[in-house]
């Protein structure tokens, strides 16, 4: 089975915990701190492998969480960062955050990597906290929580030459016919629904990678139909093969079929026109089909298109090898590279120094009678403090003071014992003296 799309979750590895601890030795009846920092937790990192060309084994795990970094330790010693999840995925892979639809990555090339979830940072130990005023500070940061999202994997096949036309044009029997692939033949619309991939052997010692993709129908770059499903497949190979029923046995025109496709892969995406195509005749053994074809040639050349025609049957096996040896020197003459534009990683770590007064950002509101304060880098203090160290209290309250949410609260008419909410969490306003 031909999976092509999947929503998983992944997570990267929560932050050791800081520890408070002080140096106890025989001849150092008063040690310093001694508290080490917690480690780093594991990024979540796909990379590519050249062996995938599906996306199953997401069918079945849909978690992906990476391991948090070790606890700090006394005497200094720091926690162990945890170990990166690596996650293989198939060439062309496309990773989009699923809440910003978001492009995070395109993966193309055989270890190309990117993270898509990053660890915690480490919580400081008390060593960190050491000041003049307060050489034995009894402060240790908590763990920063790993980044956490839902994000969808959607492949596009990775295949040199892709065959393109309306359902029931004989794609499948011809992809049949020139490779060892077996996809599903029927007399109906949409026996293809998934695309299939077959090696081709030219027979001069060159090969390549073909697609049978499913069918087209008006519409389909507005998701019509399978839409949207087909066209991504198409972007990714080289060359086009433009199957046309030229017999018109389901009472279309073939010239009509041709110019319907190609403008459907021209809405969805323009560059797409650019792209080598090779007009395949199929059906030439049914006697309607050669005077459609001559028809076919005399519109064709009234648009001024210079397009190769291939007169075959994929069902008799007539005429196909001409096609595999001028798909095979289009091959040749085109660069071997990545046919769309990769997205930059994901940006660098971001460390938050909440002491510094040029990244003190927070808005205050009323709820009814108490105070809401938004702050994103507030929220992250919360979480890496632990409100049971009385020391670690007083500094969450002088970082508070120093960033002017005190006089701010103060103007706005906060008095002493009403309560202030930041993220989940709620404090009484102390007026000092």
């Amino acid at each position: 089975m031909f999976v092509d799309k999947a929503k998983i979750f992944v997570k990267g590895g929560d932050g050791g915990d800081g520890v408070v601890a002080f140096r106890r030795e025989k001849y150092v009846p008063e040690g310093g701190p001694a508290g080490g920092d917690g480690g780093n937790g594991g990024d979540v990192i796909f990379v590519v492998d050249e062996g995938l060309r599906t996306l199953m084994d997401f069918r079945y795990q849909r978690h992906f969480k990476a391991d948090r970094g070790v606890k700090g330790r006394n005497k200094n010693m720091h926690g162990a960062n945890a170990d990166d999840m690596i996650v293989k995925v198939p060439p062309g892979t496309i990773v989009i955050d699923d809440d910003t639809q978001e492009v995070i990555a395109d993966l193309t090339r055989q270890g190309q990597r990117v993270v898509v979830a990053k660890g915690g940072r480490g919580g400081r130990g008390n060593t960190r906290f050491a000041t003049q005023s307060n050489t034995a500070p009894e402060i240790a940061e908590n763990g920063e929580e790993g980044q956490e999202r839902w994000i969808v994997l959607e492949l596009k096949v990775m295949a040199d030459v892709g065959l393109v036309g309306f359902p029931s044009v004989g794609k499948s029997t011809l992809l049949s016919v020139v490779s060892a692939a077996q996809p599903k033949i029927g007399a109906y619309h949409f026996t293809t629904i998934t695309p299939n991939l077959g090696v081709v052997d030219v027979g001069d010692g060159r090969s390549f990678v073909m697609a049978d993709l499913p069918g087209l129908i008006e519409g389909a770059h507005e998701g019509v139909g399978l839409g949207h499903e087909f066209l991504r497949h198409v972007e990714r190979t080289r060359v086009i093969l433009h199957v046309v029923d030229m017999s018109g046995s389901e009472g279309r025109d073939p010239f009509d079929d041709y110019l319907k496709i190609n403008e459907e892969i021209k809405l969805y995406n323009a560059k797409l026109e650019e792209r080598p195509q090779l007009i395949v005749a199929n059906k030439m053994d049914i006697p309607e089909a050669e005077e459609n074809l001559q028809e076919f040639r005399r519109k064709l050349a009234e648009t001024g298109t210079d397009r190769a025609i291939f007169a075959i049957s994929a069902a008799a096996n007539q005429g196909i090898q001409e096609v595999l040896y001028k798909a095979a020197d289009l091959l040749d003459a085109i660069p071997d590279q990545p046919l769309v534009e990769e997205v930059a990683e994901v940006e660098e770590r971001k460390v938050y120094r909440l002491d510094k007064r040029e990244e003190q950002d927070y808005t205050i509101r009323r709820d009814n009678e108490d105070f809401v304060i938004d702050s994103p880098s507030l929220e992250k203090l919360i979480k890496r403090t632990n409100f049971g160290s009385h020391d670690a209290v007083m500094r969450f309250a002088r970082i508070l003071r120093n960033m002017g949410i005190d006089a701010e609260l103060r103007r706005r008419g906060a008095v002493d014992g009403q309560t202030i909410r930041i993220a989940d969490f709620e404090f009484e306003f102390v007026e000092h003296e």
